[in-house]
């Protein structure tokens, strides 16, 4: 069992023709994600590679059974891309692009929640089952199959952290990159909650970062709800207040927000929080009792 994805995926990429879409595509399909269609207005009926291309989300869904969906499409169309899958009856929508509008994803937000659409993004880099699904654009070869989860709004921090994990001997599970932008579709909660039901996850790795609530939020959940053992690490903790620090959700204002407040609301939730990534892999085998 996994969260979200597994090998009976059916995977569409909307913007496949482009360059980023292509070259992904390859590299997803290398893995043995299951892409059963690619989606380019106008190109309808040609081919990249082995996969069929179509003109509309809904055509590709009526054709193959598509139940999830990656968008590489530009920030401009992105907001429509989403709803467009969401439309066409996809189930999981995974948004790569980077610089979406904020309007357009408070506009696709109650869309998606009135259509049952779960929506990865945007600005993310995806999301793995190892052995399984890789749907995005993470380094498939420093993942391995194990029982650790892992959810992260920073991408080079997950790639630092699986890696440090693979190394020391603990396999994943799933693994989740949330993205850093203000408005997001799944955060730390609903993943959470996937993985304290799931019965191959045997622990979760948290990566947050400062800005926001949602790292507080995640902490009282997982104290009042979370039986599995989580490990935290939050970065930016050196960030200046007002000074955005690389993701449009990073940054310190009001006085809230802060990696201060956020390393406490863990503390009191029993969740012990990395000073530094290379911390998390002893971190996880202290809580398992390995």
């Amino acid at each position: 069992m996994s969260i979200l994805i597994n090998k009976d995926t059916k995977v569409l990429v909307q913007g496949i023709t482009g360059r980023d879409g292509a070259f992904h595509t390859s590299k997803m399909l290398d893995y043995g994600t299951n892409i059963v269609g690619g989606i380019s207005p106008g190109k309808g009926g040609s081919a990249v590679g082995h996969v069929p291309v179509f003109n509309t989300v809904e055509e590709a869904v009526k054709a193959t059974g598509a139940n999830a969906s990656v968008i590489f499409v530009p920030a401009p169309f992105a907001g429509d891309a989403i709803l467009e899958a969401s439309f066409a009856g996809v189930e999981l929508v995974i948004c790569i692009t980077e610089g979406v509008p904020v309007q357009d994803m408070i506009k696709v937000t109650p869309v998606l929640k009135q259509n049952g659409t779960k929506l990865i993004g945007a600005n993310c880099p995806g999301l793995i089952t190892p052995d399984e699904c890789l749907i995005g654009i993470l380094p498939s070869m420093i993942f391995k199959k194990g029982n650790i989860g892992l959810i992260s709004r920073s991408g080079t921090l997950t790639y630092e952290v699986v890696n440090m994990l693979t190394e020391s001997g603990l396999g994943q599970s799933t693994c989740v990159g949330i993205g850093g932008d203000s408005v997001s579709g799944l955060y730390f909660i609903d993943l959470l909650e996937r993985y304290e039901n799931d019965p191959e996850t045997d622990a979760v790795v948290l990566i947050g970062e400062i800005g926001g609530d949602a790292e507080e939020q995640a902490a009282a959940y997982i104290k009042g709800k979370m039986t599995k053992p989580v490990v935290a690490f939050i970065a930016g903790q050196s960030a200046p207040p007002g000074k955005r620090m690389g993701h449009a959700g990073a940054i310190i204002s009001s006085g809230s927000g802060t990696a201060e407040e956020k390393v406490k609301a863990f503390g009191e939730a029993g969740v012990p929080v990395a000073k530094e990534p290379g911390e998390i892999p002893g971190l996880v085998k202290e809580k398992l009792g390995l």
